[in-house]
């Protein structure tokens, strides 16, 4: 972006089978300087397909996105489910990478197709909300590109920025949110990427009969296991099933972090909001996928009373850190503030974190959803309020003196209060990512039963810990949507099916033992980095407040030893 020049590399012999993640974090960690400042010139941000992204895989159309991250200070893996992801890989483009930094006080537009890529000015969206900018890259570039963007959120350089991508209806829904990327995007200069696969080439693959024979064993394990199959927990009531379950086991944090469990919880709950989708009809729609292929189809489409004005989905994660967290239990609210994350360019897990610390220092009343919705037009009209807020939770608690400040290398905690749920503080503590329940999935195990079981309350988790946080990372890698390690972790010809479909692709010989050596190597780039950046041991805790503080209705406390800790990594 200095000289605003493009060029096509042949992939380094190095990169070959590495994708997503893998990709991402490989090329982070060479090419960016692990002390540089995440909004400097020398921070990149790299956009990757996985290694089966733009296949007809089952639920494969995921794209990582890769930089420094200003939330955090340390590397940042962030991804999101998107046809965006498929059209790159079908261009057969491993990955966008884009470095330097523009001097000039325009924002650009890169457009990429068959016959190669150019920089346009985009100086006319500035300022505008995604919803309204998409239906005019639309109108403008045609209705089967994909679209790459950062919103008014990342105009402010805030370190809750995400990346958005279009879902299937092309709504601004499909976010790459968690640490601040978005403005790493913006800060080189760069406002939209825009993607047209007319034409491509599509995804090469080396050994047809050994990639049919994969997805066709991995798509029977997601059709039959009770929680990805078609009629199953996700397809019938989307990620939001959780709600309820959570409650129940009392670790669904409320009210910033004061308790884990509410009476109210079920008026948010993932049955009450697709039966308001039922009735609600017009463009609601339930279940939904969020990319071309998905089998697993737990997206949505939320909707006003009126069935119009359309959303996108309400994920689990954001209706709790934007509802019950908050004290707000009205789905109608947590939709406009959802759309108010979407429209600005918010990650709704931080929004929401951010939203409970402000709540408790004084500058709105735990419930008052009306006033948090006024609380993010201040982001959108750039007030010094608004700076405040899309800086995330840790910058707003120091901003008005809150001590309760759930988060972790500075990343919001989701949903999951680790008072509770042990395993899952653990991979809070740990993970380089910072607070992130994606990066080993404990409630898996811990809460469904999936993989095993394990008592939530049981202090030795950092073997569970660790090998889902592997298993993680090589799916992250993959392209696949997290949520196959439901029917995988359960059903071991589904592992195999994955094995199988990425050796089809690149003529590999990888066994499912694998798995584990591939996740452990991207951990161990991250985790260099990240010490390279100057982390520690005294990075990988939990916030002082769920040591000391026992949780209701549990009255647990975090009591997993630093020791235990200590022996994930």
């Amino acid at each position: 972006m200095t000289d605003r020049s493009i060029k096509f590399e042949d992939l380094p012999e190095e990169y070959y089978a590495l994708g997503g993640r893998g990709l991402t974090s490989t090329i982070v960690a060479k090419e960016v300087p692990p002390t540089c400042h995440p909004l400097g010139p020398s921070n990149k941000v790299v956009l990757a397909p996985g290694l089966v992204t733009g296949t007809k895989a089952p639920s494969s159309g995921r794209i990582s996105v890769g930089g420094k991250s200003p939330l955090t200070g340390g590397i940042k893996e962030a991804n999101a489910g998107t046809s965006f992801g498929q059209k790159v890989a079908r261009l057969r483009i491993a990955a966008i990478v884009v470095e330097g930094k523009a001097e000039d006080n325009d924002k650009y537009l890169l457009k990429i197709n068959k016959d190669g890529a150019e920089l346009l000015n985009a100086n006319k969206w500035l300022g505008k909300g995604l919803y309204e900018a998409y239906k005019d890259l639309y109108n403008e570039f045609g209705k089967n590109v994909g679209i790459c963007g950062v919103g008014i959120a990342a105009e402010l350089l805030s370190a809750n920025s995400g990346l958005c991508f279009n879902d299937i209806d092309g709504l601004p829904s499909r976010y790459a949110g968690r640490g601040g990327l978005g403005a790493v995007m913006y800060s080189r200069g760069l406002k939209f990427i825009i993607v047209d696969d007319t034409d491509a080439p599509g995804v090469e693959i080396k050994n047809e009969e050994l990639f049919n024979q994969g997805i066709r064993k991995l798509r029977e394990a997601l059709t039959t296991h009770d929680v990805t199959k078609p009629g199953g927990a996700l397809n019938s009531y989307g990620t939001d099933v959780l709600i309820n379950i959570i409650n129940e086991a009392g670790g669904l944090p409320q009210k910033n972090f004061s308790a884990g469990q509410s009476d109210q919880a079920a008026m948010v709950s993932g049955e009450k909001k697709a039966e308001e989708i039922k009735k609600r009809g017009g463009a609601g729609q339930r279940p939904h996928a969020c990319h071309p292929g998905c089998v697993i189809q737990c997206s949505e489409v939320w909707v006003d009373p009126n069935g119009e004005n359309p959303v996108g989905v309400l994920e689990y994660e954001s209706t709790w850190a934007l509802g019950p967290n908050c004290g707000i239990y009205d789905l109608d609210i947590i939709g406009e503030l959802n759309r108010q994350c979407n429209d600005l360019g918010l990650d709704t897990i931080e929004c929401g974190d951010t939203i409970a610390v402000a709540m408790e220092g004084g500058v709105l009343d735990f419930g008052d959803g009306q006033k948090a919705i006024e609380l993010l037009e201040e982001v959108r009209n750039k007030t010094p309020l608004g700076r405040i807020i899309a800086n995330g939770t840790e910058y707003t608690a120091r901003a008005y003196g809150v001590w309760r400040v759930p988060t972790v290398k500075g990343q919001g905690i989701p949903a999951y209060d680790p008072r509770a749920i042990k395993g899952i503080g653990v991979t809070y503590a740990t993970t380089p990512m910072g607070a992130d329940h994606t990066a080993g999935y404990c409630i898996a195990t811990e809460i469904m039963g999936v993989g095993g079981t394990a008592d939530p309350r049981d202090v030795k988790k950092s073997d569970l810990s660790r090998n889902l946080q592997l298993a993680t990372a090589a799916v992250d890698a993959s392209g696949y949507c997290l949520f196959i390690a439901f029917a995988i972790l359960d059903i071991p010809s589904g592992l195999e099916g994955v094995v199988e479909s990425i050796n089809g692709v690149y003529g590999t010989d990888l066994k499912v033992e694998d798995v584990a050596k591939i996740g452990q190597q991207i951990l161990d780039t991250e985790l260099n980095f990240n010490k390279a950046a100057g982390f520690t041991k005294a990075h990988d805790r939990l916030p002082e407040f769920m040591v000391l503080e026992p949780l209701p209705p549990t009255n647990e406390v975090f009591n997993v030893s630093e020791e235990e800790l200590d022996k994930v990594f």
